[in-house]
């Protein structure tokens, strides 16, 4: 892994996952539901300034964001596995183009935005595509769950050689538990700083 503090931020995307309106917002899916996390909820509000500081440097935001594909009915394509974990979701859930499926208002909008159907960012979606049209090699990941998506992703960084920074108070999950041991397990394939750290990195670049 190179040292972060040494990249080309021209070349550097801020990358969150899943923080979209269904995951955050009170009548969203899961707020709907009743499941949140204050973790969770304060990710925005600590994240807005690294992608204000990153773009002022040249650097790009970029969102992925969960989707639920609807069939000709309407009906959500949910994984038999999702759908036993999360038995609320349903018609209209992280639709496509929907108020829920749409990236939290204090980051909206991103410079990209690209739609995910499993757990990782890259899996069948675009984002190399993006990352390579615009010239992007490294990548500071942060946003939920840290256990699922935001690991995936990461682990998925690493297999193609894409030097990473896991933003360690930049991401959550709905047991902080399990969130402490994740960032412990990543520790081998990803540099880990917290935001405050990655705004003075930043800010100090010119």
């Amino acid at each position: 892994m190179s040292e972060p503090t040494q990249w080309d931020l021209k070349r550097t995307a801020l990358l969150t996952i899943d923080l979209q309106n269904d995951f955050l917002h009170p009548q969203g899916a899961y707020g709907r539901a009743g499941q949140r996390a204050d973790s969770i909820a304060a990710l925005p509000a600590r994240i807005r300034p690294l992608v204000d500081a990153l773009r002022k440097r040249g650097g790009h935001y970029i969102s992925a964001q969960f989707t639920l594909v609807p069939d000709a009915d309407g009906e959500p394509l949910i994984a038999a596995h999702l759908k036993k974990l999360r038995p609320f979701l349903g018609k209209g859930d992280f639709a496509p183009g929907s108020f829920g499926n749409t990236l939290v208002d204090m980051l909206y909008p991103a410079d990209f935005v690209v739609e995910k159907v499993a757990y990782s960012a890259f899996y069948q979606t675009r984002l190399e595509y993006i990352m390579r049209a615009v010239g992007i090699d490294t990548l500071i990941v942060g946003g939920i769950v840290t256990n699922g998506g935001v690991a995936s992703t990461l682990r998925d960084a690493h297999l193609r050689n894409i030097d990473t920074v896991l933003l360690t108070d930049g991401s959550a999950a709905f047991d902080n538990k399990v969130h402490e041991a994740t960032l412990l397990s990543l520790g081998t394939v990803t540099a880990e700083m917290s935001c405050k750290e990655v705004l003075a990195w930043l800010e100090k670049t010119s």
